[in-house]
């Protein structure tokens, strides 16, 4: 599979990239070695591997909720900056 500087020059202005013309040579160099590898990887026959969402399976990754107490509305304000003994002042945004 090749790739040609016209395609590099295509998809850089598509990501309102400036290349070089040095630049695109190279960028067309490293993408056509990247497909290539990747074409190459499509050779293999993987008929017989079920396909995964993750690559080691994991059934449950989460911890188990435990009821802690929260925290009092007295310790929240300690550190505030400005309250006025119920909740947080902060600026009015309109």
């Amino acid at each position: 599979m090749k790739i040609t500087i016209d395609e590099v020059r295509y998809v850089a202005g598509l990501a309102r990239l400036e290349l070089a013309p040095e630049e695109a040579v190279a960028m067309a160099g490293q993408l056509d070695r990247i497909l290539s590898y990747v074409d190459k990887l499509n050779e293999l026959d993987t008929s017989a591997v079920v396909p995964t969402t993750h690559a080691i399976s994991i059934t449950n990754a989460f911890r188990d909720d435990d009821l802690v107490e929260s925290l009092g509305q007295e310790k929240a304000l300690a550190n505030a900056p400005r309250q006025n003994g119920e909740a947080f002042i902060v600026p009015k945004i309109i």
